[in-house]
């Protein structure tokens, strides 16, 4: 910075303050010293910005796992508007369990080299938002509400009535619920919104609920193939399946198939997501926008960090999506086996 500011001819604080953006340098003295630095390549260092109090323009992003689409479509929508505002991303995992977020808190505040943290889709404990409040950083909950950070989700509620009454309205009545957890956070989130959406559609139908017809299995398509199997096991099967999601769907359709039995003429099947290849399976689903909320996680960042009074709750919209997956029953009651 001290060759910025000689080979510019200006002082070394109003060097600092043109490269950090900073008020009270001319638009003109701005150019010259952008110039400069262009020039010598020069960048500046998050970690001597960190020691001298400065941002250090790093946004670190917390995920419980990389290897789902969800999580990679939602971390490309964020990425993108931190990138362009010029930001790193330092990105995270802790997929092990609520003991491997437990120590990947403790450490956290100690690093201290990042100006906001992204939560993506997992709890954050009491203990937890104490660790992260001593960092005095801005944080945001992407894909799911944790404590009380701005956040942006969808409400899952809404997404699984989307879907029962989808289902419903085509006049099912035995339909099975396919309900999936995370294995390394069982328990959250606390209520099970899209479990809720189950109950509530068959109560206000007028259909009395049937534990035989629910399962609950770990998140993941073989998962929902061996509940489907579970399901045609029962002396009465389902003629219709909600899925917590499109992989869980996708896994009961093929064991429908290797059974012999037709989707959607005999059974029909829908999930909640939209996963690229629901459309590739002419799957029925409910469509939540992913990569939008990972864009409008990144714009919560960016007006935190710029001081700007932010909407600090949002809840996007789903869509139902009718492909080839659903159709009327044909006969209530039981499914057809062909074959």
């Amino acid at each position: 910075m001290v060759d910025i500011a000689r080979m510019a001819g200006v002082s070394l604080a109003t060097a600092s303050r043109a490269l950090s953006n900073s008020p009270g340098v001319a638009a003109a003295t701005r150019e010259r010293v952008l110039a400069v630095a262009e020039e010598l390549s020069y960048v500046v260092s998050p970690e001597a910005s960190r020691l001298s109090g400065g941002p250090t323009r790093r946004v670190a992003v917390v995920v419980p796992h990389i290897s789902r689409w969800f999580f990679g479509a939602m971390l490309e929508g964020l990425e993108s508007v931190l990138r362009q505002a010029d930001l790193d991303v330092l990105f995270y995992t802790v997929g092990g369990g609520a003991a491997d977020s437990h120590a990947f808190f403790e450490r956290l505040p100690a690093r201290r080299k990042v100006d906001a943290v992204v939560v993506v889709a997992f709890p954050v404990s009491e203990a937890e938002q104490q660790r992260l409040d001593l960092m005095g950083v801005s944080i945001v909950a992407a894909g799911g509400q944790s404590a009380a950070y701005p956040y942006v989700c969808i409400d899952d509620e809404a997404a699984g009535r989307q879907a029962m009454d989808h289902l419903i309205f085509l006049g099912h009545r035995r339909i099975a619920m396919i309900a999936a957890v995370d294995p390394g956070r069982r328990g959250w989130p606390a209520v099970d919104r899209r479990s809720q959406a189950y109950y509530s559609a068959l109560r206000e139908a007028g259909i009395a609920a049937d534990p035989s017809l629910v399962t609950t299995v770990d998140w993941g398509g073989l998962q929902g193939a061996e509940a489907m199997g579970e399901l045609l096991g029962l002396r009465e099967p389902p003629t219709a399946v909600y899925a917590h999601s499109d992989e869980v769907a996708l896994g009961a359709i093929r064991t429908l198939r290797r059974a012999g039995i037709r989707v959607p003429e005999d059974v029909s099947v829908i999930g909640i997501d939209n996963h690229p290849l629901a459309e590739l399976t002419d799957l029925t689903t409910v469509s939540q926008p992913v990569r939008q909320q990972g864009v409008l996680a990144g714009q919560m960042v960016l007006g935190l960090l710029q001081g700007e009074d932010i909407e600090r709750a949002v809840t996007m919209p789903t869509r139902l999506i009718i492909r080839r997956s659903t159709a009327p029953p044909r006969t209530i009651g039981a499914v057809s086996r062909s074959g």
